[in-house]
């Protein structure tokens, strides 16, 4: 059977660089790259990913640009295409994401059979170690 490493979490903040503060300062993450909406921080293992929307279209889904908590969680593979189909047989559904998303890092978005997000890797998350 096929195996994966979870790697990483996404969570939705209103304030991510507040959010990546508390973080740093309470945890010892550190900060390891950031982009418009995105701040990622590591624990030298895993890596958190702090998303702060501007707008709808960066959201992607229904649960809006104003939606705060856990968004979706990463899991790390050694094979995308025979974990798509394994997805897919078991009951989860390839979920696009925000409009004119190309995989970054080869990561693939689902739900799984009860409508959680989680993405799939072969290459990982900046901060994460496989």
């Amino acid at each position: 059977m096929a195996k994966g490493k979870l790697r990483h979490i996404a969570i939705s903040v209103p304030d991510k660089e507040s959010a990546a503060k508390f973080y740093e300062e309470t945890f010892g993450f550190e900060r390891v790259s950031q982009s418009r909406v995105a701040t990622r921080l590591s624990d030298g293992v895993m890596n958190i990913t702090l998303l702060q929307f501007e707008t709808e279209e960066d959201a992607g889904d229904e649960r809006g640009k104003d939606f705060v908590g856990l968004h979706h969680f990463g899991i790390w593979v050694d094979d995308i295409e025979s974990m798509k189909q394994l997805i897919e047989s078991k009951g989860g559904k390839y979920h696009p994401g925000p409009s004119g998303h190309t995989p970054a890092n080869a990561e693939y978005k689902f739900r799984d059979p009860n409508g959680i997000v989680f993405d799939i890797s072969t290459h990982g998350w900046d901060g994460a170690k496989n």
